[in-house]
């Protein structure tokens, strides 16, 4: 299939995307307003795809008149990151953490005095990594960064620990379809035969390779964990966060979804074109990309029911392990970025490393062990 100058476009904008907010700092300084020009950038240039084009890759007229700007895509983009509870939960809970932070810091206290710091970042890795797919990935990240906050932790290490729990969290979310958008949207193609997938079916497949994982993440968030610090509660780098400090955070997570939407709309194409006929072993490489585009959406174009469970199973954990390595790469990566000031660098310095470690790891596990157990929920 020939390469056109839409695919060649496209593909500088994923590169741009990789390496601008290391390279440029204004771009650090504005990832959200950053994300939003390329994501427009990406699907005006899809739009210039020939209709032949999209044929030759099997696109009906309903998904031609799809591709580019269309009414369902800016819908999407501006709806969805209110409609799923993203923007409301952010500022509910930045506004109830702003009027409660002396009571949470007591309780931080509190719990201090009874348990070791260590083992309290284990406790919060493991049970927030587990727990998100009853409460959502989202609530999960938010209970999680006003936590940590209130940890008698150096910023260094809370950092840290954020990171690896958002790659606990990403893991646990995706055992029941309330979890993410992604596993909504797993269960959805899976539906039907040969898996009439229901309600328990990823987690029935995935837990095996998710609970180890989570358990895992929390042992390395404690290892990782040093002496307290002097430091506690301490909101932004500036200081006391104000009222509206907490509406603007919720507006940057609002356009960071938006833009994330727009990249994943406008990308969709050289998805469908290059990447679905790919080997699920290359493919588990491939995903990577999930570190900056939405796994969603990824998903969606990758996921058939005419894959094994083998193939369905490095699908998805390869999306979900690379989800962790960037901040565009998941949700609560995002709101964790956001509300504890983490830089694209000072993420990376962590997520890239340990995202590959995990990855290898699981590719060994998933195409080479055989061992496999199925839990029947």
């Amino acid at each position: 299939m020939p390469i056109t100058f839409v695919d060649i476009g496209l593909f500088a904008i994923v590169l741009v995307v990789l390496i601008g907010p290391f390279m440029v700092k204004k771009i650090e300084h504005n990832l959200e307003a950053f994300l939003f020009v390329m994501g427009v950038l990406a699907v005006t240039i899809s739009g210039f795809e020939s209709t032949a084009a999209l044929q030759a890759i099997g696109y009906s007229h309903e998904q031609i008149a799809e591709v580019g700007w269309n009414m369902k895509l800016v819908m999407e983009a501006a709806m969805e990151p209110v409609v799923k509870g993203i923007v409301p939960a952010v500022l509910v809970a930045g506004l109830l953490f702003h009027y409660g932070r002396d009571k949470a810091q007591r309780a931080m206290t509190s719990i201090l005095d009874k348990v070791s710091l260590k083992l309290l970042v284990f406790m919060i890795v493991v049970i927030l990594g587990m727990a998100s797919s009853v409460i959502t990935a989202i609530i999960a990240a938010l209970l999680l960064v006003e936590l940590v906050n209130c940890m008698p932790l150096d910023r260094q290490t809370k950092i840290n620990v954020v990171i690896i729990a958002c790659f606990s969290i990403g893991l646990g979310a995706v055992l029941t379809p309330l979890g993410e958008p992604l596993a909504t949207i797993a269960i959805t193609k899976l539906q039907g035969a040969p898996y009439n997938a229901g309600f328990f079916f990823l987690f029935n497949r995935l837990a095996i390779y998710v609970i180890p994982g989570i358990l895992a993440m929390g042992a390395l968030a404690a290892f990782l964990t040093g002496k307290k610090s002097k430091e506690a509660c301490v909101v932004s780098t500036e200081g006391t966060e104000s009222l509206k400090d907490v509406v603007m955070r919720a507006a940057k997570v609002y356009l960071f979804v938006m833009a994330l939407l727009l990249l994943g709309g406008g990308m969709k194409i050289v998805i469908d074109k290059y990447l679905l006929t790919v080997p699920s072993q290359v493919l588990y490489w491939v995903n990577m990309i999930s570190a900056i585009l939405d796994n969603a959406t990824l998903t969606a174009a990758e996921l058939s029911p005419a894959m094994e469970i083998t193939q369905i199973q490095a699908v998805l954990m390869g999306l979900l392990i690379a989800g962790g390595m960037l901040i565009p790469g998941n949700i609560p990566n995002i709101i964790s970025a956001q509300k504890l000031n983490i830089s694209s660098k000072e993420w990376a310095r962590l997520g890239v490393p340990l995202g590959l470690i995990v990855m290898a790891i699981y590719y060994v596990w998933i195409f080479y062990v055989p061992f496999h157990i199925e839990f029947a929920l």
